[in-house]
């Protein structure tokens, strides 16, 4: 286990960190079975012994997260749109893609800060926002705070951690990543019980 951790933190204390921290974050946004969230709380855990810097791990995690979400908007509106473009105007699926066009026109920019923080639901919407030609500059205005308050979010949750746990980063990395899990399976529970909630009420009219 020591060799394992004196592997971890010769990574995580390279200089390198940072482009990997971009990298990975950036790659995470549009695939998501990277684990971004993972990469970033581990860096945060090891800043609480002063390296890697914890400003600089947050200000390249939300780098990254930007722009790949820009890269995920841009699949969308390439593909996506002309698909949509072509759908029969009277079938379901066109129903659904103007749905979806109203839904992000309404609350846009709630639905993607919020999605953040569900791996498979930012990059959902995100290609749904780029298909459904959601404008650009309210989606990088919107993206930007979202991406910036999840990479503090992580960079803060695993900095904490290792502050909790100095002697033993190992513990301090899986709190991390536990509470980590935890938003994430109380936001999608959130998002659950709206849709039942909607489901209900849409019977009992």
């Amino acid at each position: 286990m020591e060799s394992v951790l004196d592997l971890l933190h010769h990574t995580v204390t390279s200089p390198w960190v940072y482009l990997v921290i971009f990298a990975v974050t950036a790659v995470d946004a549009f695939f998501p079975a990277v684990p971004g969230e993972t990469v970033v709380i581990t860096a945060g855990v090891f800043a609480a012994g002063g390296e890697p810097a914890l400003v600089a791990v947050i200000v390249a995690a939300a780098l990254g997260a930007l722009a790949g979400d820009h890269v995920s908007y841009a699949i969308g509106r390439g593909g996506g749109a002309h698909r949509l473009a072509r759908l029969p105007a009277d079938s379901r699926r066109r129903a659904g893609s103007e749905w979806a066009r109203r839904a992000v026109d309404r609350r846009g920019g709630s639905i993607l800060t919020t999605a953040r923080y569900v791996p498979g639901g930012r990059t959902a919407v995100t290609l749904t926002m780029g298909a459904v030609r959601y404008p650009l500059p309210r989606f990088l205005f919107f993206d930007a705070l979202a991406a910036g308050t999840w990479a503090l979010y992580c960079g803060l949750l695993g900095y904490f951690g290792g502050l909790a746990f100095e002697r033993d980063p190992v513990k301090g990395l899986l709190v991390g990543v536990g509470l980590s899990l935890a938003v994430t399976g109380l936001v999608e529970l959130a998002r659950w019980l709206r849709r039942r909630a909607h489901r209900h009420a849409a019977t009992h009219r």
